[in-house]
Parts: structure tokens; C-alpha cells; sequence
């Protein structure tokens, strides 16, 4: 165990939590104000979690997620910016982009560090007195399973939410069952070209718990494996029931990238690929020899499944942050300021009001949540506001308090939220490079339409 001590607070670095898009961002414009960033990633490279869904493509074009100061720091290294128009997978956003901006960050970016905990230096969350004149000390776990206390004075955590899924039980909880039965569920949008994962669904009745862009995602891609193999079926899932709006905007969508995969899903269902469920909010997991019943809190039991993929939505863990100040809205644990302008019920991703500073502050001075974990359980984020927070915070822990109040970013009103989820069908997402607007796969982003809880914006 190692502690570093620092004479001063100002002298130390601005831990930021998490080497993603908005985490390398952040660094990037710690970098460019002339303060030393410290970047700690949990995975072993840039972009851990974007790496995870590696086979989907986003429904933003290059040009709308990547970082104006990140690309100043990539620059002079002779490094290619992508295409603008085109539109990149997470493998290709990681390996293209976030893996070259780390590597030009160099020694401020550690990998297999894991925070377990934030607080202030020789107080807890209890103590006023002093509070605001310490130094923040964070705890790292290392991947050979060594600790380190890391002095910062300030934290920015943009870490995401992509380590916990909501569970598939109805009222936020796990379903009774469903831990038992983990060896058949999965949480994430399978990628069906891995061999592997394929066999998993190939020729089996496969329920899809979701109603958002990650559902659709889904159900398109176990259509076409169905109609391949034959067995393949696909039981959609939805807590709701359908509505002109279910699909999404379809052929008159903003963006065709996201109208084509609703159509794919609606497609699915009327071929026959899939046949959907409505109105059923999962209480119960139980086992048919083989097989998984899913159990309805009216009571109704599905005909056995053989496989269930759960795309309820994501949240925050905030387990490390126990002992500092946060205030978070009571419904989408998002911070108080920030959480009427993205509430789901109201605002889709276009309408999201560009924010900084002032809306991301908490009751503890110079900690910041950022990115998707800013966003709490609302899918209503997207990149080009996450650089926008990142670039508000940077200049108001360097004092420039003018430019950290300064908007300078304009969204366009399109409200997507998720990837485009087409795979490798890069025709299927040449949308209007200007109606894009989110860096979030569909994968990341589960029930466009639906409230917070089931999903979407």
C-alpha cells in the first residue's frame, strides 16, 4: 500500500475514473488547461466497455464523437481522423479512436485500477469541519490485487453504467429465480458472428425482455438467424403494450438508421420470427428441466423457454461513492440540477439542454459525475454532451469560471438515443451526417418510448 502526500490540494492530479469516450475526454481537456489529469481504468485497455459491444454500429458518424481537444492531442501524432460521414462500430471507436488517445496520454492514463472507494482525506461523509480544504483520497484496487490511496483534488467520474444492467424483475428487482438461473440469461445484445454465441441461439425459443433500440437490436438478429436455422424463434417481451409508436418513427424517422432497425423488429414479428408478449412484468424465474418458465405478476406463465436476454436499462453504481456528498434526483439518481432536463417522460436526446458545470455540482465541492453515469437511469445521453461537460468542468477547476458557464454546443432535435445496432450493414446507416447526435450503442440504450424503469427516451 503506498499514500502519496501533496503539500498542496492544487498540486495534485484531477482523478478521472474510467478511460471511455467522456473519462479520455475529460483528460484531454484537463490536459489542454494546463492541469495534470490522472485516468483510472478498471479494464485492461481503452474503452473496456466499449470493446463489449464491439458488433454494433452507432447511429452518430464519426464527426459527432470525437472530442475537439482530444483531437488537437492526436493531431501532431500523425493519427487519421475517420471519415466524418461515415459511421463507426464500438470495436472501431476504440481501436480508431480511444485507444490512440490513450496511448498519446501515456503514463496519465492507468489500466487494472479499479476505484473502490472516494472520500476526503481524514473525513467521512458525518464531518463538516475542514471538509472543504482537503484533498479527495481514492482507493484503487490493483488487478494483482494490491491497494493504493490516490490523492486528488478533484474526482470526475466517468465511469458509465455499463457493469450493472437492471435485472429483468418488474419492480426494479432481481425476478425470484433469476439468479439461479444466470447460466441461461444474458443482459447484453448477443453478437450472433461469434460462432460461439450463435450456437447458444441458434435453433432455440429465446425470450427478449425490452422495448427499446437494444430489443430491436436483438430481434432483428435472431430474424435473420431464424431464417437460417430453423427453430430460431424469438419471444418479444414488453411491460407495455403496442402502439403506433412501439417501432419507433420508422420511414419518417429523423434518422433512417434508427427508423430501419424498428422496421427490422416489426419485421420480425410480423414474418413470424418472433412473437410478442404484451403487458407482462416478470415476477418469477422457474426451471423446466432444461428450460426457463418466465412468470407474470397477474400470474400468466410463458410456454418454456430455452434462452432470455434481458434489456431493461442500466444504472449507476454508486456503491464506491458512499462516503461523499452526492445529490441525485430520488427517481433517476441523477444530479438534483441535471435531472428534470433529461427525464425521460419529457425530453428525448435532441432536447436535452447543453449543460455543464452549475447542473453536474453536488453538495460536495469538486466531485463530478459525468457521461452516462451523469445521466443516472435515463438513456437520453449522447456523446457530444458528454465532451460539453467535460469541457465545462475543466475550466472551472482551472478557475475560468466565464467559459465553464459558456454553452458551445448546439444538439440537433433528432432524439436518438443508441446505436444504430445494423451490424455490418454500413448502407443501412447513412443517415443525414447532421441528424445524429449519440455515441451510445443499442446495446447501451434499452426502451426508446418507455419511462426510465423499462427503458428509454
Amino acid at each position: 500500500m503506498s499514500m502519496n502526500n501533496v503539500p498542496t490540494t492544487d498540486q495534485l492530479p484531477v482523478v478521472v475514473v474510467g478511460a471511455g469516450p467522456v473519462g479520455l475526454a475529460a483528460a484531454a481537456r484537463l490536459v489542454e488547461r494546463g492541469l495534470e489529469p490522472l485516468v483510472v481504468e478498471a479494464g485492461p485497455s481503452a474503452g473496456t466497455a466499449v470493446r463489449d459491444w464491439a458488433h454494433v454500429r452507432l447511429f452518430s458518424p464519426w464527426s459527432e464523437v470525437i472530442d475537439p481537444a482530444a483531437e488537437k492531442l492526436l493531431a501532431p501524432t500523425g493519427w487519421v481522423r475517420p471519415d466524418g460521414a461515415a459511421y463507426p462500430t464500438g470495436g472501431d471507436w476504440a481501436e480508431r479512436y480511444l485507444q490512440p488517445l490513450a496511448d498519446v496520454l501515456g503514463d496519465k492514463v492507468r489500466y487494472g485500477a479499479t476505484v473502490t472507494g472516494v472520500a476526503r482525506a481524514g473525513r467521512d461523509r458525518i464531518v463538516d469541519s475542514g471538509r472543504d480544504e482537503q484533498p479527495f483520497t481514492v482507493h484503487i484496487q490493483t488487478a494483482d490485487g494490491g491497494e493504493e490511496r490516490i490523492s486528488a483534488r478533484a474526482v470526475i467520474d466517468a465511469s458509465g453504467t455499463w457493469s450493472t444492467p437492471s435485472p429483468l424483475g418488474a419492480n426494479g428487482l432481481p425476478a425470484l429465480g433469476e439468479k439461479t438461473a444466470a447460466d441461461r440469461i444474458a443482459y447484453r445484445v448477443p453478437d450472433l458472428g461469434d460462432p460461439a454465441v450463435r450456437a447458444r441461439y441458434a435453433g432455440k425459443r429465446t425470450a427478449v425482455v425490452g422495448s427499446g433500440a437494444s430489443a430491436f437490436t436483438a430481434l432483428a438478429a435472431l430474424a435473420d438467424l431464424a431464417k437460417e436455422e430453423d427453430g430460431t424463434h424469438a419471444v418479444w417481451i414488453l411491460r407495455r403494450g403496442i402502439t403506433g409508436s412501439t417501432f419507433g418513427g420508422g420511414e419518417t424517422d429523423q434518422l433512417p438508421a434508427r427508423g430501419a432497425l424498428g422496421l427490422r423488429a416489426k419485421a420480425a414479428v410480423e414474418e413470424g420470427h418472433a412473437s410478442a408478449v404484451t403487458g407482462f412484468r416478470t415476477q418469477a424465474v422457474e426451471r423446466d428441466d432444461d428450460r426457463l418458465v418466465l412468470v407474470a405478476e397477474d400470474g400468466r406463465r410463458l410456454d418454456p423457454v430455452d434462452e432470455v436476454i434481458v434489456l431493461t436499462g442500466l444504472r449507476p453504481d454508486l456503491s464506491f461513492l458512499s462516503e461523499v456528498r452526492l445529490g441525485l434526483d430520488e427517481r433517476l439518481q441523477a444530479p438534483t440540477a441535471l435531472a428534470p432536463l433529461i427525464d425521460p417522460n419529457v425530453h428525448s436526446c435532441g432536447t436535452v439542454y447543453p449543460h455543464g458545470v452549475n447542473e453536474l455540482s453536488h453538495p460536495e465541492k469538486g466531485i463530478h459525475l459525468v457521461g452516462m453515469k451523469s445521466y443516472g437511469r435515463a438513456p437520453t445521453f449522447l456523446a457530444m454532451t458528454g465532451y460539453e461537460q467535460v469541457r465545462s468542468i475543466a475550466a472551472a477547476i482551472a478557475g475560468d469560471r466565464e467559459a465553464a458557464e459558456r454553452v458551445e454546443l448546439t444538439l440537433p432535435e433528432t432524439g436518438v438515443c443508441g446505436g444504430a445496432g445494423l451490424f455490418d450493414e454500413p448502407d443501412a446507416t447513412q443517415a443525414d451526417p447532421g441528424g445524429g447526435c449519440c455515441a451510445a450503442p443499442a446495446t447501451l440504450q434499452i426502451g426508446i418510448g418507455a419511462p426510465a424503469a423499462s427503458g428509454g427516451c
